[in-house]
């Protein structure tokens, strides 16, 4: 069976994350695995799955900024504002100059209000948004503030009546990229979705180290790159324990402050991952603790 730790997957297209979390299952032979933050099936790219006891670290992996590489089309609108889904309006995009693509793209950068795609894993009433719209129903789902910190027009291309232009963006957790190809078609007034989704980076996490399902197939059962301390250091402050510190915390007990800022990682005297503890007030409670007691 695989150790404890993180892995950084090049996800195909065509997969749910949770298929890939099932092919992990298989090749780690564990059943503890889990993913830090959803792909779309048509999506490729970086994907962190946490495999035994790190999975268990995947809730401050899915509050990590993302990176992507994608391509927006303008012209056409779908019912999943990507290319999955049916085309509900097309709109020549021929007379729309460069300059009012690049304003439309531009506009969503910095902190906005971002309606998500319907056809979204966001729950309604206990269920998931896209179960709703496959089923006929029409909703509206309410604005949620995030932040678009980077977005970058690559290149821009006319494919007869329609816009393709490739955008590079980083942007906080919960931003929706279809979202933002779909509002720049609704302010040019022709429509707009994503025909291409390359999520390139997850926090400090990139494609550069991200392995395939065929380099993990290879490898198995020992797929884990990022062993547990390894994968904390990468996203969390850390501290070191003694090993009277280290035995408190492995009861769930709490240290003395140390006036770190946030949640931040415990490391015991051999440099194993102990715990992640937040301060409060004079004290550093465990938020979850890792070491055997």
């Amino acid at each position: 069976m695989s150790g404890d730790g993180l892995i950084v997957v090049d996800k195909p297209g065509g997969m749910t994350s949770h298929d890939v979390v099932s092919r992990v299952r298989r090749l780690a032979r564990t059943r503890r695995v889990g993913h830090g933050g959803t792909l779309d099936p048509m999506a490729t790219g970086v994907l962190i799955i946490g495999v035994n006891k790190a999975t268990r670290l995947l809730t401050y992996v899915i509050g990590a900024d993302k990176s992507y590489v994608a391509t927006v089309r303008i012209g056409q609108a779908t019912v999943t504002d990507d290319a999955e889904g049916e085309v509900v309006s097309s709109a020549s995009a021929a007379g729309i100059s460069d300059a009012a693509v690049l304003a439309a793209l531009h506009a969503q950068r910095g902190e906005i209000d971002q309606v998500p795609s319907a056809v979204s894993a966001i729950k309604i009433d206990g269920q998931r948004a896209y179960k709703r719209v496959r089923g006929g129903e029409e909703i509206a789902l309410p604005a949620r503030r995030v932040t678009i910190s980077r977005l970058e027009v690559l290149d821009v291309r006319r494919v007869g009546d329609l816009v393709d232009v490739d955008v590079d963006v980083t942007c906080s957790s919960g931003t929706y990229i279809r979202a933002i190809a779909r509002d720049a078609g609704i302010a040019l007034g022709v429509g707009g979705h994503l025909t291409a989704l390359r999520r390139t980076a997850v926090g400090g996490f990139s494609l550069a180290e991200a392995r395939t399902l065929a380099e993990l197939e290879a490898v198995s059962p020992d797929v884990v790159n990022l062993p547990m301390a390894d994968a904390a250091r990468r996203f969390l402050p850390t501290r070191s324990a003694t090993d009277e510190e280290a035995r408190v915390l492995s009861h769930g007990g709490p240290l003395v402050a140390a006036g770190i800022a946030g949640p931040y990682a415990v490391l015991g005297p051999a440099g194993d991952l102990l715990a992640v503890v937040s301060e409060h007030g004079d004290k550093a409670k465990p938020e979850i603790v890792l070491a055997a007691s």
